[in-house]
């Protein structure tokens, strides 16, 4: 820090001084920021019985929503969301209210360790400082050390591409969540459409009508609680009139699941059904132009996607003669060997619409994307297994539970002389690293998060400790800048120096907090929870020569006798790191309403074609690898298809989460698109075997009244 002021005078100054058991105290790792007090010894300007509340930062997926914190003497009781922030206004999903049980998950990681030997789950204790001193050998040669972290805009992210070098492939990012919804591939078709490299914003809560091609927007698409805060709006309606949502998903999301006309099409035709009803609406108008909609023909993409032709025209009336019409290019659109071009056009029907920095229709961030995509982490893999990795480092991230059989990351793995994980919990990664040295969970933690979707505004959420640490954890930050400095020499004194030193620039922005020096800006961060520019600034779109060539998009090869589609998709686990809390396994899956355990969701015609019923166990097997788990009859998906929910499986990680369920990432291929996403919809196909068991579920209703059962 630049420069050094008394407790009191900074407790004062932040606000903060009422933080029951947890108080700022000065320069250092948390640790010494925050300090626990005895009930007989209170901090200052604390009153007993009452609550303190803390603006920060969920963490529990790379959306950054804006929390508020509810802590009674010194515990964190509550987390609810924070009204101001500009990418959730107050809303909040299921993930970040049990982010309480990831603090106090009994299964945490509670110090440094090193395994006896690697993969024998037999750990000893070691000291901070031996662990610094591993962490600073590891450093020593960065030619050969590479950084594998979760999929956050984070200053650790900034940190570890300061330290690796600009330009650097050492550091690479991944998370499940985004492998299912293939932002990359969005990124990418916007380049190509647009010309520019930014994230898009699409004003769902000002349209009229919303054409979905498998944008779960409700649970897993760009921003999940920022757009069902819009769709709220969408609902509520525009120009007199209540929203109209029409989806084109194979499988009925939570999204499609509330939509007014839900298509089951086949997976991989998102593509022609959009240039299919952009040709329709140019016939509608009787207006002539874009020549690459020439060669569509609307009959072919019909039969193609399984839709009849008088729906598609139906379709593309409401949207020729719509107000304020948006298209969503979603994650069955995106995650397919076709997705690039898929999401081009359906970007396109949007310029169709003339709906390019339209309320209700398209516009771009200003900042700048940062694309990672599933050909990242192969790449990485590669070195790995050419033994070009001496020392990997691990954050944020769950790969051997999260990425693709096919990728045969564990296999990698064994050819790192040198892991080291800084995993809160004993993940399936942890448990196959040489040294786990745990970092604070979210809520003890110091930090901010650049937030690029569902805001349409610059957003840099704050992060900052609600409590003072559990357990004998530190930050990964204090941890690389310590063996940096035993290295020779770290450009900052810690954490918080770190995270104030990035701030800096926004001193100079204006936006949301006016001040003239960083400690001034910095007690405004903390108490609102972030900074954000104080108008929208978003761009408008440029599509001058959109559609100058014809997309050539493809009808998907047909299935082999006995196969079936499979579809792995992001639940209400996100990447699965939630499986260990109570209550996220108490929480009724949204459509199924099965708890505690994974089903297969098959078509109840399929069903009874194979023999099969409600709770019989089924292997299901591809290229890549097979998996056991539970039939479930589900009405609203396609009978070609099956699709299993992401996030259990666990052989690691915890008491409620190991030994539960199955993990689809087993059945994953390789199979990339041409933006480097993994073509995971559509691109694996699974046979069934029934296995002669039974294993009933936890469900929240009975079977009565469902599929006709008595």
């Amino acid at each position: 820090m630049s420069e050094k002021i008394s407790r009191r005078e900074f407790l004062k100054l932040s606000g903060l001084g009422a933080a029951v058991t947890a108080v700022l105290t000065g320069c250092g790792p948390t640790s010494r920021y925050v300090v626990r007090r005895p009930y007989t010894d209170l901090p200052e300007y604390h009153q007993t019985g009452v609550s303190t509340y803390f603006a920060t930062t969920c963490r529990e997926c790379a959306a950054g929503c804006g929390i508020i914190m509810r802590t009674h003497e010194g515990r964190a009781i509550k987390a609810e969301g924070n009204p101001n922030h500009p990418v959730n206004r107050g809303k909040i999903c299921s993930k970040g209210l049990t982010s309480v049980q990831g603090l106090y998950n009994p299964d945490r990681v509670k110090g440094p360790q090193q395994a006896s030997s690697r993969g024998s789950g037999q750990y000893q204790a070691i000291d901070w400082d031996t662990a610094i001193g591993v962490v600073r050998d590891g450093l020593a040669n960065l030619g050969s050390a590479a950084f594998l972290l979760g999929s956050g805009n984070d200053h650790l992210f900034d940190l570890l591409s300061e330290v690796a070098g600009e330009g650097s492939n050492a550091v690479v990012r991944f998370s499940a969540e985004d492998m299912f919804s293939a932002e990359s591939t969005l990124l990418q078709a916007v380049q190509n459409t647009f010309g520019q490299a930014a994230y898009p914003f699409f004003d769902l809560g000002r349209a009229d009508l919303a054409l979905s091609f498998g944008a779960n927007f409700s649970q897993n698409w760009l921003s999940p609680v920022a757009y069902s805060r819009m769709y709220a709006q969408f609902r509520k309606g525009n120009f007199g009139r209540r929203g109209y949502l029409i989806a084109f998903e194979p499988h009925q999301s939570t999204s499609s699941s509330i939509a007014d006309e839900w298509y089951p099409i086949v997976p991989g035709t998102e593509g022609l059904v959009a240039l299919a009803i952009a040709r329709l609406v140019l016939e509608f108008r009787g207006a002539a132009g874009f020549d690459a909609l020439n060669a569509v023909d609307p009959a072919a993409a019909a039969e193609a996607a399984g839709i009849p032709l008088e729906r598609l025209d139906h379709v593309a009336r409401l949207f020729a003669t719509a107000r304020q019409p948006l298209a969503l290019p979603g994650e069955s659109a995106l995650g397919t060997a076709q997705g690039l071009a898929n999401a081009q056009a359906v970007l396109s029907l949007n310029a169709m619409a003339n709906n390019l920095g339209a309320p209700g229709g398209v516009f771009l961030h200003a900042a700048e994307a940062q694309p990672h995509s599933m050909n990242q982490v192969a790449a990485l893999v590669d070195r790995m297994r050419s033994g070009q990795v001496q020392t990997l480092f691990i954050h944020g991230v769950n790969p051997v539970f999260e990425l693709p059989a096919g990728l045969g990351f564990e296999q990698a793995l064994q050819q790192v002389p040198r892991v080291i994980s800084f995993a809160s919990y004993p993940d399936e990664t942890a448990m196959l690293s040489d040294y786990v040295l745990p970092d604070h969970t979210p809520l003890e933690s110091w930090g901010y998060m650049r937030n690029l979707a569902g805001a349409d505004r610059t957003v840099v959420s704050a992060v900052q400790p609600v409590v003072a640490p559990l357990h004998n954890t530190r930050a990964t930050v204090d941890v690389i800048l310590e063996a940096l400095r035993q290295a020779g020499g770290a450009d900052y004194d810690d954490e918080v120096d770190f995270v104030q030193q990035k701030l800096l620039p926004l001193l100079e922005e204006g936006g949301s907090i006016n001040a003239p020096e960083i400690l001034s800006f910095w007690t405004q961060f903390l108490q609102n929870g972030g900074w954000w520019t104080r108008d929208t600034d978003l761009t408008t779109p440029q599509a001058d020569d959109l559609l100058a060539q014809a997309l050539n998009i493809q009808p998907p090869q047909p299935l082999a006798e006995g196969e079936f589609y499979l579809l792995a998709y992001a639940g209400m686990f996100g990447s699965g790191a939630t499986a260990n809390r109570p209550w996220m396994q108490e929480t009724p899956e949204p459509l199924t309403t099965v708890m505690w355990n994974t089903v297969v969701q098959i078509n109840p015609e399929t069903a009874t074609r194979l023999g099969l019923h409600n709770d019989d166990v089924i292997t299901l097997t591809s290229e890549a690898g097979s998996i056991e788990a539970v039939v479930y009859e589900y009405p609203a998906i396609r009978p070609d298809m099956v699709a299993i929910p992401f996030g259990q499986g666990h052989t690691a990680l915890g008491r409620w989460a190991e030994g539960r369920g199955a993990n689809p990432a087993k059945l994953l291929g390789m199979e990339l698109n041409q933006a480097g996403d993994l073509a995971y919809y559509g691109g694996t196909r699974v046979k069934i075997s029934p296995t002669g068991r039974r294993r009933p579920v936890s469900r929240l209703e009975s079977e009565a009244g469902v599929y006709g059962h008595k």
